[in-house]
């Protein structure tokens, strides 16, 4: 077996994975692998050929190939190293990456640290056990954007979209460019899991139907997907059977969710949230294991590229810092939890004490939307450490707060995120 000796292995090329290698390099890691499965970088941002990106970052608007293009041409320009068509295979716990492509073979990578970049996958039909035969015609959104925007094909004329999530909204008005009619759009929760920019300007603007607490309860058709039914769901998300409607179409899209693609992680020990089904992480976006670090779509599922550079830095330098042996540990961990209204937070815990550094920054989803309201947090005595006045909150958008370090002092061992109403 080839054997190769490396500083840091990043796995995966995407955004996220090109991000953290140009921010170690920049902080004087020398020696520098990048492996990707696919056979170009840029990871999902190839098919995402609609714009939107980089607003925050790059204070302009792209689109994805554009965004992806820009760090890919940085990191072929510099001294890392990148392997396409390449499958890691498992991480050891003595520090060695097992991958195989069709150049070098099966090979074996020794090095001192190693940053997840891996993204995330949808969640299929089969995850959410609609009944029914197994026509064509049933797939995800991010497969259908992937035959219209990459390979040039058309799913469908006659669509249902089943999920309110990113990828669902914007293929409902890329479907719609592409002559399909669009029928409806379902949602089982009674608000859009998506951007609300993305609801806008996808759905609102071409007149698409978004049906809120309502799902998909069967498939029709034998060969080719003939129709589906749709219903309204009680508070407890069971369809009402008298609320039942059969709608025809060829094509069923499903935007139900996406997964953080975790099976690596999983195999060398890392500790997964239960929420985020990503890594439980510190400020640094440093795992459990002392050399292993995750970041970007594989660690939570972000709403905005722009973020996912944003942590991928984050994560970039905490694995040069770590190299370098430069980490410095506080003198009590935090660790920091959901309160009222938030369904998680990352990072789970704060680490480390930096002087150079004035805040940490803490990245959240809330349950339910709402107006009007404050983010508090709070520490094990129930003192105040910030709050921020929010207009508005909805699950589909991230949330990012930034606490003053100088308030956590050694008297705090627990942070906590809760949602208040303002007062009148």
């Amino acid at each position: 077996m080839k054997k190769l000796s490396y500083d840091l292995v990043v796995i995966g090329g995407g955004p996220a994975g090109l991000a953290a290698a140009l921010e170690a390099r920049r902080n004087n890691v020398e020696k520098i692998l990048v492996c990707e499965r696919g056979s170009k970088l840029g990871g999902i941002l190839e098919q995402c050929i609609h714009n939107g990106f980089g607003l925050q970052y790059f204070k302009e608007e792209l689109t994805g190939p554009e965004y992806a293009t820009r760090f890919a041409k940085k990191v072929l320009a510099s001294d890392i190293d990148v392997k396409t068509d390449t499958m890691v295979l498992d991480i050891t716990e003595d520090k060695k990456i097992i991958a195989q492509n069709g150049v070098d073979g099966l090979f074996e990578v020794e090095t001192k640290a190693c940053i997840l970049a891996m993204g995330c996958r949808e969640r299929t039909r089969e995850a959410i056990t609609i009944p029914g035969d197994r026509p064509s015609g049933v797939m995800t959104a991010g497969a259908a954007q992937r035959y219209v925007n990459v390979n040039g094909y058309l799913p469908g004329k006659e669509i249902v979209i089943l999920g309110s999530g990113d990828i669902g909204l914007i293929m409902a008005r890329r479907m719609t460019f592409e002559g399909a009619n669009v029928k409806c759009v379902c949602e089982v929760e009674p608000f859009s899991s998506g951007l609300v920019r993305n609801k806008v300007q996808c759905l609102d603007d071409f007149g698409i139907p978004l049906y809120l607490s309502h799902t998909v309860t069967k498939i029709h058709g034998r060969e080719r997907l003939e129709g589906v039914s749709i219903a309204k769901v009680d508070e407890r998300k069971n369809p009402i059977p008298e609320t039942e409607v059969y709608v025809p179409c060829d094509t069923l899209l499903l935007s139900v969710g996406l997964i953080p693609e975790n099976e690596l992680s999983k195999s060398v020990g890392v500790t997964l949230d239960k929420v985020t089904k990503g890594a439980t992480v510190n400020e640094k976006r440093l795992t459990n294991i002392s050399w292993i670090f995750a970041c970007g779509n594989v660690l939570q599922v972000h709403d905005l590229v722009d973020n996912v550079t944003e942590e991928a830095e984050i994560a970039g330098k905490a694995a040069a810092e770590y190299i370098h042996g430069e980490l410095v540990k506080r003198a009590n961990s935090i660790t920091v939890q959901p309160g009222e209204n938030i369904g998680y937070v990352v990072p789970q815990r704060i680490d480390y004490a930096n002087p150079d550094e004035k805040v940490v920054k803490l990245y959240m989803r809330v349950r339910k939307p709402d107006e009007k309201v404050l983010m508090v947090v709070k520490d094990n005595e129930d003192n105040l450490i910030a709050k921020f006045k929010k207009d508005t909150i909805a699950p589909g958008s991230m949330v990012s707060l930034s606490i003053p370090l100088m308030k956590l002092t050694d008297t705090v061992h627990e942070l906590t995120v809760s949602v208040e109403k303002q007062e009148e």
